[in-house]
C-alpha cells in the first residue's frame, strides 16, 4: 500500500465512521518501532507503522487508523483527545477502534549481562549490562570495595 492509497483509506474511514472529513496528511513512517501510529498535534497529520500492515493485515491497520482519527477529531473539536479522557474512550468504543495495537517484530531486544561487580569483603556479586567504574561505588551489603569482571 502506498501513501496515496493510505490517504484515501483514512479519508474514507473518517467519513464513514466519524461523518467528518479528514483534511490533513496520512503517511507511513517506518521509523516507528513501539507504536502502531501517532497523531501529530501541531500539523494534525497521522503517521502509521507499515510493519503492522505487513504482519497483521489490513484489519489491524484500520483499527489503528480509527484510534488515531479519534485523537484527530477530538483535538480539532477542542474536546478530551488524550487516552485518559472520557471523550476519547467513548468515541473509540463507538467507532470500534483498538485501544492497544499488537506487537510487531520480535519486540524489544533484551540485552544480556556482560559485566559483574564482585565485593572483595563479602563476595556479593552484582550483574550489570553496561560497563561502569567500580571505584565510584561500594558494596550495598558490607560497604566493601568492588572489582569489575567481564562475563563471557
Amino acid at each position: 500500500m502506498t501513501d496515496t492509497e493510505l490517504q484515501e483509506l483514512v479519508e474514507q474511514i473518517s467519513t464513514q465512521f466519524f461523518a467528518k472529513p479528514f483534511r490533513h496528511r496520512a503517511r507511513f513512517n517506518s521509523r516507528l518501532r513501539t507504536t502502531g501510529g501517532r497523531y501529530l498535534l501541531r500539523s494534525h497529520d497521522i503517521e502509521l507503522n507499515p510493519k503492522h500492515l505487513a504482519e497483521h493485515g489490513e484489519g489491524e491497520l484500520i483499527a489503528i487508523i480509527k484510534h488515531e482519527l479519534c485523537h484527530y477529531h477530538l483535538h480539532l473539536e477542542k474536546k478530551g483527545y488524550r487516552h485518559i479522557d472520557q471523550d476519547f474512550r467513548r468515541l473509540l468504543a463507538q467507532v470500534g477502534g483498538s485501544r492497544y495495537c499488537q506487537q510487531v517484530g520480535s519486540g524489544r531486544a533484551v540485552m544480556p549481562f556482560r559485566y559483574e561487580l564482585a565485593c572483595h569483603s563479602c563476595g556479593m556479586t552484582y550483574k550489570r549490562k553496561r560497563r561502569m567504574d567500580p571505584s565510584r561505588y561500594r558494596c550495598g551489603r558490607c560497604r566493601g570495595t568492588l572489582q569489575l569482571r567481564e562475563l563471557k
